[in-house]
């Protein structure tokens, strides 16, 4: 697709990185716009009567030109930015660019490619607008999964049995010490340098976990053989500032894509677990962790709770805080401008959000992959997929106060299906 069509098949060319003749003036720049949170979070500012930029990447609007942000009704202006698969400093320097050039108070970011980059220029940012994301120490902890855990191990808090490592080499005594199945997650789910984001793959033979090791290491990054575990996923969310706790909330993941550590797609809102509510606000404490933050944990077999890692970006699940009455992104925002918060004591419980294009593939995939450990059996996930229709549950893009959003994702999908060999 020509970058140069992408206005007529998106947003108004008057939107789409017009030409300004006045300084513009904009309370946040949202990045990432192809993302669920990042819709989310323009429908949350927008909602305050906020004006919001969006932006996204030129490669990700190749793929396909329909990004449900960029027309949401409370999209400002939608502006493109260089690909930063392998360069990131043309896009940190295009960013910069467009912050000298308008007045926005505040950056907000949603993926792990954009906050790794931000985190690279975070200094000539800063001269230029507020960062909505933790500082650099406790941003450094939260994103490499070994130190994290870490830190929770030596707090008491119980993190899954594994080993780092480097090479394939190591996987034969890996497996000595954890067992099969295991899951292999990178250290860091971003490799700045590679432009690619690696996601955790479980392996249940020698063969599969040297060839799975392999590729995850292949350009000198670190891994995790971990103890595979095959219970309820549950995270809890937070708004830390200034050592107090402004908003916590509690979620589950009943189906994810991919179905072993993927994002949810079918998630409900919980009361606050006495045990893993109580950890996680310890472990965020301990970091100095402020701003928002998601903390994943994955239960055993016998329902006791283990560190999986912490999310310190806004995290694809926040609409379903926000739909239930916690609206982490407004939260963020105040919070990144200094102004005063309120704490928010409580949330609707039981409210049901599913993602639904995720959850088709979340049940192809469980098709596919009969039999592996932690998946569903096929009949059961497509009674489950069919089941999940008949609950009353809240869409992920369908919002008919700004419905267009809606349809742009259903065009998107389209497009990336008929796209497919």
């Amino acid at each position: 697709m020509n970058i140069d069509a992408i206005d007529n098949a998106v947003v108004t060319s008057s939107r789409l990185n017009a030409p300004q003749s006045i300084r513009e003036t904009y309370d946040a720049l949202v990045l990432d716009a192809a993302l669920r949170q990042s819709l989310a979070t323009v429908r949350s500012l927008g909602r305050q009567g906020l004006r919001v930029a969006v932006a996204e990447v030129a490669h990700v609007l190749e793929e396909s030109p329909y990004v449900p942000a960029f027309s949401s009704r409370w999209c400002r202006h939608a502006h493109i930015l260089p690909a930063f698969k392998r360069d990131t400093d043309q896009f940190a320097a295009d960013l910069k660019r467009f912050l000298l050039s308008t007045d926005t108070r505040v950056l907000m970011t949603a993926s792990d490619g954009t906050l790794a980059i931000i985190r690279q220029h975070r200094e000539e940012l800063e001269r230029a607008t507020r960062v909505a994301l933790a500082q650099e120490e406790a941003l450094a902890i939260a994103v490499d999964k070994e130190r994290t855990l870490a830190i929770a191990a030596g707090m008491g808090i119980a993190v899954p049995r594994g080993v780092p490592l480097r090479a394939a080499d190591e996987v034969t005594e890996a497996i000595r010490e954890v067992g099969l199945p295991a899951v292999v997650k990178p250290v860091e789910s971003w490799q700045v340098g590679q432009g690619v984001r690696l996601i955790c793959q479980l392996v249940t033979t020698h063969e599969e976990a040297r060839q799975v090791v392999e590729e995850l290491t292949q350009s000198g990054g670190l891994v995790l053989f971990q103890q595979f575990l095959p219970g309820r996923r549950e995270a809890i969310n937070f708004l830390y500032a200034g050592g107090e706790m402004y908003a916590r909330f509690a979620q589950w993941a009943k189906r994810t894509q991919p179905p072993l550590g993927g994002t949810s797609v079918y998630r409900q809102s919980i009361v606050l677990p006495p045990d893993i509510g109580e950890q996680a606000e310890r472990l965020v404490r301990e970091i100095a962790l402020e701003g928002y933050s998601e903390v994943e944990f994955r239960r055993d077999a016998c329902g006791k709770p283990y560190l999986m890692e912490i999310n310190p970006r806004l995290s694809a699940s926040i609409e379903v805080a926000i739909r239930a009455g916690v609206d982490f992104p407004y939260l963020l925002y105040k919070w990144a401008c200094g102004e005063r918060l309120q704490r928010i004591e409580g949330y609707q419980t039981g409210r049901w959000m599913r993602f639904l294009e995720g959850d088709l593939r979340a049940t192809v995939q469980a098709i596919k992959q009969r039999g592996r450990p932690g998946v569903t059996p096929p009949l059961r996930a497509i009674a489950e997929f069919v089941a999940a229709s008949c609950v009353p549950t809240s869409y992920d893009y369908v919002d008919w106060s700004d419905p267009r959003p809606m349809w742009t994702a259903a065009l998107d999908y389209c497009h990336r299906t008929l796209r497919k060999p």
